[in-house]
This record gives structure tokens, C-alpha cells and sequence, in this order.
């Protein structure tokens, strides 16, 4: 008898059970069903259960629901705590919401583990983890923004998103939304109409974001009022439109965004046409810093970016301040590093030291603003001449990814527990990176 049935009569009999010897306070009444307190289950899609939603709503906290290779045309919503979903193969367990639906999958529970399966067609994100209801319910996103109103900030405690493939998405491949404690890792985006991976308005973000590809996204990482111990290392964000921007929003909560740590990051040739184009138009820039403070980038290699390497500018409103950058390799930027500030808000107290690069504006940065610096230090500004970024092209009309790694002994491996917190990296140990950095399984490549 599959185990589905067996499942629903147990169900049914518990609860007969508890009618017929009447219920004590102590009872539980739950819809699942009773068993074993600690007791985890295997629900496999579809032999256990037709689709991975229905295969979710059987789960109890602990259980692994593994998915079985096949194109799967739902949205899964997981508000049950300590899950893990995880397909049989990376490439062959496919959610495909044919442009029909806003998310592919729906986080809204602690300690949810996503792993090995592919994301694809949402018209907002192809996986959202989120503490938000009005993140969960797909209201943002439906012109672009994310502007929860006022909604009181709530927080999701832990998450984990691993070995995921997400392409062709509207706005986000991975996108973690008001959400703490977390990790996002082997993970590969492209087609991101506005960013690959994306964290915003936490604080502090206790997250990590490392060992992940991203291209062909207008964005390859985006972290919007997203600060304090929150972690972007070891990445390759290669053939973007930009390879990352930390920034701050008024269309988010928790403004300022401060206190990331970027290091050990592969940021190269981001100015692929062949992506979709943002609204801001940005193109062929490396790193962008927009208003955000206090951010350290450290060991950074980066390469090959038309228009600027680094660039730091302001808000209308918020100044871009404390900002160092650290042993970063900078070669064939059309600017390694450049700081303007076009508006009346200015910068402050940012600075370089030890970086190997060549071209500034202004000129002598590496001499003029050398760190440490006083935080009240005005910071100089400049202009260049910037490329005319190229029409973008449909996200839906992005190159496909290739195979990418699989979650090692994925049909064998019990369910994974997630941290309450995660291990944060050492700064001090994150290495600069390798020109190849993990080039096998991308299809951009550095010159």
C-alpha cells in the first residue's frame, strides 16, 4: 500500500482514538497526526504523494520530502518548521511556473532546508524565503518594487538554500526577505530580471552567502538594507549586467544598510548584453556601493569591467560612509575604482589600502584617501565618461544553464538540519581567488 494511504488511515485512526477516549489538555491535535515524538519520515514525490505541495503539507518538522526527477508545474508554499526539500537530481527535478505564478517556492517556516532541484519561469522569484506576509502573498514585486508598507518587520529565524539552480525569473533567482540566520550556498542564478541572489532588510542578517554562481542576471548579488554580520564570500558573479551592489532603500525597512563583508569574490566581465536589462540601467560595473557604510571588501578579484571595477556613490538622502577596501586585484577595468557623487549627499570616511589596481577618479585615491581615515573625512568625488549600456533582452529569453553539481548522496542522505545560527567565515582566512574560480560549471567566461 503506498505510503500515502498508510499516512492518511493512521491519521484517521488517531483521530478516532482521541474521540472515542476523549481529548485531555495535554492532547495533541494536530492535522498531521500522531507518532513518536522525534520520529522522521522519508515522503517521497510522487510515489508518497502526487505533488511536491501535497507532499509538504504530510510533513512534519524533521522530515525530508525528496522529490523524484520530473517537470513539476506548482508553486510550493513550506510553512512547516525544520523541512527539508530536496530533489533526487539537481537538473532533472524541475519547478516550472510557465510565467503563470509569482514564486516557485515559499519559505516561511525556521529551519527549512531547499536542496538540489532547479527553479525556473516565476514572474517574481524562484525561491523566497521570508519572515514578510506580504512577501509570502507575492504582493511585491508586481511593478518592480518591494515596498511591504507598513507592515512591522518580522524576522524568519534560519534557512538554508543549497545546490539550487535558479534561471529565467522576474525579479529574483534566491531572494531571502526580511529573513536572519542563513545560509545560501552552491547555488547557481542567471536570468534574474533584477538580481540572481538578493538579501534585503535584515538586521543583523547573520547570513551567508558564498560559493555561488551568478550570471547573466542584470544583478549577479544584490544586498539592499541588509547589515551587520552578513557574508558574501567565495563567489562567482561573472557576465552580469553588474556583478554586485550593497545599497540602501527607502523602499525596504531598516535603512541604512551597513556592515557587510565582501571577500574572496570572482567579479568579471559584467557587462554581458545578452541579460536583461534593469531599471536603472546600470551596465559593465563590478561593484556598486549606493549609499551603503561601514562595508569591508577584502581580497576581491576584480576584472574585465567596461566601466568601473568599484564605484561609491550616495542616495538622494544617505551618505555612502566608512566603506574600506582592502587587498583587492583590480586588471582591464575600464576604471578600477571610481567615486562620484552627483547630488548634494556626500560621502565620508571611506578608503583604500593595499589594493593592486591603476586607474582612479579621483585621481590618487590609494594616496589621498589611504586608510584608516577619520570617519568624518569628506570623501572626493569625480566623473568619467561611461559606456552606453545595450538594450537588455527578455528574461525569459536567457541562455539555459548547464549541469551544474549535485547535492552529494542526495537520495541517501537523511534530512539536514539547519542551524539556529549559522558558523560566520573568518575574514582573515578568505583567500584572494583564482582567475577560475569555478569556472566548470559556468558558461561565462574571464578573458
Amino acid at each position: 500500500m503506498p505510503r500515502l494511504r498508510l499516512r492518511m488511515m493512521a491519521a484517521l485512526l488517531s483521530t478516532l482514538t482521541g474521540a472515542l477516549a476523549g481529548c485531555g489538555p495535554n492532547d495533541d491535535a494536530s492535522s498531521h497526526g500522531r507518532r513518536p515524538p522525534g520520529a522522521q519520515v522519508k515522503i517521497a514525490v510522487p510515489a508518497d504523494a502526487p505533488t511536491i505541495s501535497d507532499a509538504v503539507a504530510l510533513a512534519h518538522p524533521g522530515d525530508l520530502v525528496l522529490v523524484s526527477a520530473g517537470v513539476y508545474h506548482e508553486s510550493v508554499k513550506i510553512d512547516t518548521a525544520r523541512i527539508t526539500l530536496r530533489g533526487a537530481s539537481r537538473d532533472k527535478v524541475v519547478i516550472d511556473g510557465r510565467l503563470q505564478q509569482p514564486n516557485g517556492i515559499v519559505v516561511t517556516a525556521p529551519g527549512v532546508a531547499v536542496q538540489n532541484l532547479t527553479v525556473k519561469n516565476n514572474t517574481q522569484n524562484g525561491v523566497l524565503i521570508t519572515g514578510s506576509a506580504k512577501a509570502a502573498a507575492g504582493l511585491p514585486g508586481q511593478s518592480g518594487g518591494y515596498d511591504t508598507g507598513g507592515e512591522p518587520v518580522t524576522f524568519l529565524k534560519s534557512f538554508l538554500v543549497s545546490y539550487v539552480t535558479a534561471t529565467r525569473n522576474g525579479l529574483y533567482g534566491i531572494y531571502a526577505f526580511s529573513a536572519q540566520n542563513g545560509v545560501i550556498e552552491h547555488s547557481y542564478t542567471s536570468g534574474g530580471a533584477d538580481s540572481g541572489i538578493y538579501v534585503g532588510q535584515c538586521k543583523p542578517c547573520h547570513t551567508v552567502v558564498r560559493n555561488n554562481i551568478a550570471e547573466l542576471n542584470a544583478i549577479g548579488y544584490e544586498g539592499t538594507n541588509a547589515s551587520g554580520d552578513m557574508y558574501v564570500v567565495g563567489n562567482r558573479l561573472v557576465g552580469n549586467r553588474v556583478g554586485l551592489t550593497t545599497n540602501s532603500d527607502h523602499q525596504e525597512k531598516l535603512l541604512p544598510q551597513q556592515g557587510a563583508v565582501i571577500a574572496g569574490n570572482l567579479i568579471a566581465a559584467n557587462q554581458q548584453p545578452a541579460t536583461p536589462a534593469q531599471a536603472d540601467g546600470g551596465w559593465g560595473t563590478g561593484i556598486g556601493i549606493d549609499g551603503g557604510s561601514d562595508n569591508h571588501f577584502l581580497r576581491n578579484r576584480i576584472t574585465d569591467n567596461r566601466n568601473a571595477g568599484l564605484v561609491i556613490t550616495a542616495t538622494a538622502d544617505l551618505p555612502a560612509t566608512g566603506n574600506q577596501i582592502v587587498d583587492n586585484t583590480f586588471t582591464g577595468n575600464g576604471l578600477d575604482i571610481g567615486w562620484t557623487f552627483p547630488t548634494a549627499t556626500k560621502g565620508r570616511g571611506n578608503c583604500l589600502r593595499g589594493n593592486d589596481l591603476h586607474t582612479t577618479v579621483p585621481a590618487r585615491l590609494a594616496t589621498t584617501a589611504s586608510c584608516p581615515l577619520p570617519a568624518h573625512s569628506p570623501s572626493p568625488a569625480g566623473r568619467w565618461a561611461m559606456p552606453t549600456a545595450p538594450a537588455g533582452i527578455p528574461f525569459t529569453e536567457v541562455a539555459a544553464p548547464g549541469p551544474q553539481p549535485q547535492f552529494p548522496h542526495a537520495t541517501t542522505t537523511g534530512a539536514t538540519a539547519v542551524p539556529a545560527a549559522p558558523v560566520l567565515p573568518k575574514p582573515a582566512g578568505i583567500p584572494l581567488p583564482s582567475v577560475s574560480l569555478l569556472a566548470g560549471n559556468a558558461r561565462v567566461q574571464t578573458s
